[in-house]
């Protein structure tokens, strides 16, 4: 095995591991029965290894394994004792239990842990693991956590080539989650954390996608999510209490919203944008529901918020003046009054939930003060929701008669393209079109009676209509 970046070392029994391994790959060669292999992405290229079985219990789980990467941070001694010593049973232990537990919430044991367990009782495997020769997991480490409880003795595994390095490691067990068959896929914090991984060691941002089977404006999208989600836990810091990145896994959708939001208001005014995303972002970390999280947009504190909210919450420093950067004498744009302002609301709200979330680490009174803040600016958001959703169902209803007639448009332009197709195929029914074109011009006459009723002074298109049908009259 050849030393790289991110190598973890050997395990203790990988000596004894590595004279089972060869023993038992020279007893499936020399067998006359049905051999199984595995067919996995080596190095670019497809490789077929051989399936033996090896105890479960003399195997040990991979410490850089990407299905449980943000989870590991549920217990930072824990985690600090897994970097100094991966393959102590303490650690081991760690892993076991991270694999066992909910992603978004490691306190709770993961359902979808449970009934992979029930299948493998029933069925057994359907698809062999994967260990380098010293007995490490490259794939299969929840498998091999489930078959330990059951009590199966023995893992059903193909055998990396003996010139693996880690990093050989982290891209065949990247491929073999990423296929279809995949029992329990990746969850969202730890998908979006490999996926920058895989950017940052020099892939092509457009090759990751691909084998991620996403396209690259997804993928582009989630960077900017996990961007987003790794400031937010550095300004969550307070004392000993910070959030962590798991804590975000089950806003996926709402991080997505936010991404396509900033992006088109930041084409017509950043600062704005700016705007809309620490709105949105604050209400996301006080876990509003999607649709009220859509209803913020950039003006959302000054027109709804701001006088709602209690005075020890409005806060916020004065924006820090321009700066000018040494050596290259170039001028930093100052931050803009307004988005420090909601910079500053959304770190207070991110502070008191890293205190709640902190638990028996912070005192009593750190966590009922942290408390208070935070139902404050809860109330507050939530009393601001209620005219943002009115005003935004009087905006939809006043877009909704616009909206469907450009819809019309539209399939009167298809209209217009299949009329002549089927004038080149001789295939038109005119008297169809005929009483089509009927029906069009009594509902274009119902539509000119309501708009002369609704619009005191007509535009040019309105005006057109009334004159149109005005002039059908006899």
């Amino acid at each position: 095995m050849s030393k790289d970046v991110g190598d973890f070392g050997r395990p203790p029994l990988a000596a004894e591991n590595r004279d089972l391994v060869e023993q038992r790959l020279k007893e499936a060669a020399a067998g006359t029965g049905l051999q199984e292999t595995l067919t996995i992405e080596w190095r670019l290229k497809p490789q077929v290894v051989q399936v033996i079985d090896m105890p479960v219990e003399s195997l040990y789980y991979n410490p850089g394994t990407h299905r449980i990467r943000a989870q590991r941070s549920f217990d930072p001694q824990q985690d600090l004792r897994l970097d100094e010593d991966p393959w102590s049973e303490e650690s081991q232990g760690y892993l076991d239990y991270l694999l066992k537990a909910e992603p978004a919430d490691p306190s709770k044991r993961d359902k979808d842990f449970d009934e992979l367990k029930e299948s493998l009782a029933d069925f057994r495997q359907n698809e062999p693991g994967l260990i380098t020769p010293d007995g490490i997991l490259v794939n299969g480490n929840t498998r091999a956590a489930a078959l330990r409880e059951l009590g199966v003795s023995h893992i059903r595994v193909g055998v990396l080539p003996d010139s693996y390095t880690w990093a050989d490691v982290n891209q065949v067990e990247l491929s073999l989650q990423l296929r279809h068959d995949t029992r329990r896929p990746y969850s969202y914090i730890n998908r979006i954390l490999t996926i920058d991984e895989q950017v940052s060691s020099g892939r092509p941002l457009k090759e990751v996608a691909r084998e991620f089977r996403i396209r690259e404006s997804t993928a582009q999208q989630d960077l900017w999510v996990l961007s987003c989600l790794q400031d937010l836990r550095d300004r969550s810091a307070t004392g000993a209490s910070q959030l962590r990145l798991l804590d975000f896994e089950d806003a996926q959708e709402k991080l997505r919203e936010a991404h396509r939001a900033f992006s088109k208001e930041s084409k017509a005014d950043p600062a704005k944008a700016e705007l809309l995303k620490e709105n949105r972002l604050a209400a996301i970390v006080m876990d509003f529901s999607k649709t009220d999280v859509r209803l913020i947009e950039s003006d959302f504190r000054e027109r709804y918020l701001e006088h709602r909210l209690p005075d020890g919450l409005k806060a916020a420093p004065a924006a820090a003046p321009g700066r000018v950067i040494p050596g290259i004498n170039r001028a930093v744009r100052a931050e803009v009054p307004q988005v420090a302002a909601a910079r500053a609301f959304t770190d207070l709200v991110l502070r008191a939930k890293a205190v709640i979330r902190a638990g028996e680490k912070v005192s009593r009174e750190q966590s009922e003060s942290a408390t208070e803040v935070f139902e404050q600016a809860h109330r507050a958001v939530e009393g601001a929701l209620e005219p943002a959703g009115k005003d935004a169902r009087v905006r939809k209803r006043k877009q909704a008669a616009p909206d469907r007639l450009y819809d019309a448009s539209q399939d009167i332009e298809q209209c217009i393209t299949d009329m002549v197709l089927a004038r080149a195929s001789r295939s038109l029914d005119e008297e169809a079109l005929d009483e089509a074109v009927l029906k069009l011009k009594a509902t274009l006459g119902k539509l000119a009676q309501t708009a002369a009723q609704s619009i005191e002074v007509p535009g040019d298109g309105v005006a057109w209509l009334l004159d149109a049908v005005r002039q059908e009259k006899p």
